[in-house]
């Protein structure tokens, strides 16, 4: 019977802990594909990035470019994390965050950046934008021309 309910505590305490998983940040939509594939470490990492992000910690927004995601899937999804987290935070504000990123960051930053906007649904309506860096951050896509 002791061992039942040890086992049973375990269970009911990671079914608890699986549930808590974020999948919304002050606003900012993880994705599906990203929060079931997380644990519930990797989750609160995640979160505490995207809030220290859009407190415009630069440290914090080049550890969440470089957060593991899982490829594929999860790509697009990391992508429309950081498309959401420069549309909160604004163009000139997020060059400011920039400004000690090497080309290396800038680079990887300048590709989730394009699948975020392709395929994210940055403006809430439930279908795929399809947009560019072009187009909706004129001001971010020069910077990046200029410094990569």
């Amino acid at each position: 019977m002791k061992n039942l309910t040890i086992k049973n505590t375990i269970v009911i305490c990671s079914i608890f802990l699986l549930g808590c998983k974020n999948d919304n940040v002050e606003g900012v939509i993880l994705g599906n594909t990203i929060v079931v594939h997380q644990d519930y470490s990797e989750n609160k990492k995640m979160s505490s990035l995207i809030k220290s992000s859009l407190n415009k910690d630069s440290k914090a927004f080049k550890q969440l470019i470089h957060f593991p995601t899982g490829g594929a899937q999860g790509s697009y999804d990391h992508g429309f994390i950081i498309t959401q987290i420069i549309y909160k935070n604004g163009e000139l504000e997020t060059i400011k965050i920039l400004k000690d990123f090497n080309k290396k960051n800038l680079n990887l930053l300048q590709g989730l950046i394009s699948v975020g906007l392709a395929y994210g649904d940055n403006n809430y309506d439930d279908k795929i934008d399809n947009t560019n860096i072009r187009n909706e951050f004129p001001k971010l896509f020069k910077y990046l021309n200029e410094k990569i």
